[in-house]
């Protein structure tokens, strides 16, 4: 499955970060959110697959989406494939040109990713170091202390990113009184999810309550990177209800880790900039052509593809740029 649909979904998260790359800064996120959704239904439909989408974006706010169950692909007699996917993530970066916006899909073989309603989750995010070495109940200050042991620094050496919400204002005050740094993100916990497993970024965990197919998303990178998610799903007024999460076998008692939010032996996470951010350039655009940056992580071959995509006019002449 890796090999063959590899390239496909590339081409899927491409067409979405190019289409709402269009309405960059145009104040408007749902628009934005609707160009990348359509595009991606669009570029899939084409796809050797029998795909299902298992978790999705847009039924806390409304928004467009993929929704949960719906069929893609060309269908039988292709491989079954479960798909999550935001095919933007960071509404609100790319409706104000703010960095990290990016278009990106996870796939795996069937049951290989947690089926769930498009719930919030309390996360905890670190990389290959601290892996197996933190624990979503501990105190703020011990998981700190055991990430800067794993990393061979001081606690004041250490990045946390965390969304900048009112819900987040006692975890902020602990990360800041134990003297850790922080980076508050406006929207994107995937993009900094991943950017904590990958050494040089200057990100080295991520913590507090976002997106539940965003944790999903990050579990499939995380596993391929050989990082660590730890989360727990949470409802309240603006989720889907709790009676339909329990319906479909979501324990609110538990802590879903890594293996549990995606279990599959192969797994295939395609990203691609929408707005230029820690990991990926943004879509640009030049007299005659279109530049992406992706990346395309697979568990079974071990592969971390970063590509550079030019699209060319069709016209004779045109000069490509580097």
């Amino acid at each position: 499955m890796e090999q063959t649909l590899s390239l496909e979904f590339l081409r899927v998260v491409e067409e979405a970060a190019i289409a709402c790359s269009r309405s960059i800064g145009h104040g408007r996120r749902k628009h934005s959110d609707k160009l990348a959704v359509e595009a991606m239904r669009t570029a899939m439909e084409s796809v050797r697959m029998e795909g299902t989408i298992v978790i999705g974006e847009g039924e806390r706010d409304e928004a467009p989406m993929l929704y949960i169950g719906e069929k893609v692909g060309q269908g039988a007699p292709n491989p079954a494939v479960d798909i999550a996917v935001d095919p933007l993530e960071g509404t609100n970066l790319c409706a104000t040109g703010a960095p990290n916006a990016i278009a990106v899909l996870a796939a795996s073989e069937k049951g290989g990713l947690l089926h769930a309603p498009d719930l919030y989750m309390e996360k905890l995010v670190v990389g290959p170091a601290a892996k197996g070495k933190v624990d979503l109940d501990a105190p703020v200050i011990d998981n700190l202390e055991a990430i800067a042991k794993a990393l061979d620094r001081k606690i004041g050496d250490l990045t946390v990113s965390v969304l900048d919400r009112p819900r987040h204002e006692t975890l902020i005050a602990d990360i800041r009184a134990a003297g850790a740094r922080i980076q508050l993100i406006g929207d994107g916990d995937l993009s900094a999810a991943i950017s904590a497993a990958v050494s040089g970024t200057g990100i080295h965990a991520v913590m507090g309550t976002g997106g539940a197919p965003e944790g999903v998303l990050s579990a499939a990178a995380l596993k391929c990177l050989n990082g660590e998610i730890q989360g727990r799903l949470k409802v309240d007024t603006n989720t889907a209800s709790r009676e339909k999460a329990e319906e479909m076998g979501v324990d609110f008692g538990r802590i879903y880790r890594t293996e549990d939010l995606a279990p599959g032996r192969q797994i295939i996470f395609a990203a691609t900039g929408v707005t230029t951010g820690n990991l990926l350039a943004g879509v640009r655009f030049f007299g005659h052509g279109i530049r992406t940056s992706s990346l395309i992580l697979t568990y079974g071959t071990r592969q971390v593809q970063f590509i550079d995509t030019v699209r060319v006019d069709k016209r004779d002449g045109v000069t490509v740029r580097f």
